[in-house]
């Protein structure tokens, strides 16, 4: 697990963002290609339980609780090992990180006193039990071996973000005008990137590109966790590697900048990777808080 990078404190605290204040749009595609789409999305809010926003799942538990808002979590999940074992493998990762964070109480008493070791631990967690989950239903089913799945999770507990990374599913920040790749792609591509064996720029060429050195379910699971700061007008962006294989950094940066709203940017980014041949799942979230009353 990578150290979280400390933020400095806050002269004045912030108001966080009201409900009517966040601008928030996911969506999944199985694209042109693959006839299952193996992704899984969510986005929700925690309160004292959990209240959905927007999924890809089934069926996920929705109960009332406290009024406030305590954090807010959004997931995207890329199931791999082919057809429907990939789709239960990032569907089973989801449900159960999604179950562990509604139900562990130190995910909610950590969010309310910002106690980042408390709080950073409870996620790699949560991971982690996400991978047993995956495992165990794999080891019980000789036709499901083999089954994993990517997973980036975005938490904000305003004005901190919390990162969770597994895999090659990727969040990207755009700051004003500058987009940053936050996770790291878990590939085993970019790890001989990271060891100097393999130029930057044949990366995405390589047939290593696409074979995960981590992932939820797999033979290992490294668990990425990164502190950050949010601020109002902030983009984020969550999605599968069905987007970025048609979409470039640079297309992504154009849209996000010149983004209407989460929907729209999240539609016409759909639109873009379809239009660029749509070789795999696509899934997509993007949210921003944005200011509606000066205070």
């Amino acid at each position: 697990m990578t150290e979280l990078s400390r933020t400095p404190p806050q002269a004045v605290a912030e108001r966080k963002p009201r409900d009517d204040e966040i601008d928030v749009y996911g969506l999944t595609h199985a694209g042109k290609v693959r006839p299952v789409n193996q992704d899984h999305f969510l986005i929700c809010q925690l309160k004292r339980d959990l209240i959905t926003h927007s999924t890809s799942l089934p069926d996920v538990r929705e109960l009332g609780g406290s009024p406030e808002r305590l954090a807010f979590l959004a997931m995207v999940a890329d199931g791999v090992g082919g057809g429907p074992m990939g789709e239960e493998a990032s569907r089973v990762a989801v449900e159960s990180i999604t179950d562990y964070v509604a139900q562990c109480a130190r995910c909610y008493y950590a969010a309310v006193t910002t106690d980042e070791d408390e709080f950073t631990a409870a996620l790699s967690d949560a991971a982690l039990q996400s991978h047993t989950a995956v495992a165990k239903r794999a080891e019980a089913d000789p036709a499901h071996r083999g089954m994993a799945t990517t997973l980036t999770l975005w938490i904000g507990v305003w004005p901190d973000v919390y990162l969770l990374q597994v895999g090659d599913s990727r969040c990207y920040m755009l700051k004003g005008d500058i987009l940053t790749q936050i996770s790291r792609d878990q590939t085993m591509a970019q790890d001989m990137v990271d060891q100097g064996l393999l130029p930057p720029a044949q990366a995405a060429a390589t047939r290593w590109a696409n074979v995960l050195s981590s992932s939820i379910g797999g033979r290992q699971t490294s668990p990425e966790v990164t502190h950050l700061r949010n601020d109002w007008g902030t983009v984020w962006l969550l999605c599968s590697d069905g987007l970025t294989r048609h979409v470039t950094d640079g297309r992504i940066q154009e849209l996000l900048r010149t983004m209407t709203s989460a929907r729209q940017v999240c539609e016409q980014l759909l639109q873009e990777a379809l239009d660029g041949g749509g070789s795999d799942n696509i899934t997509i979230i993007v949210g921003r808080a944005f200011r509606k009353e000066p205070v």
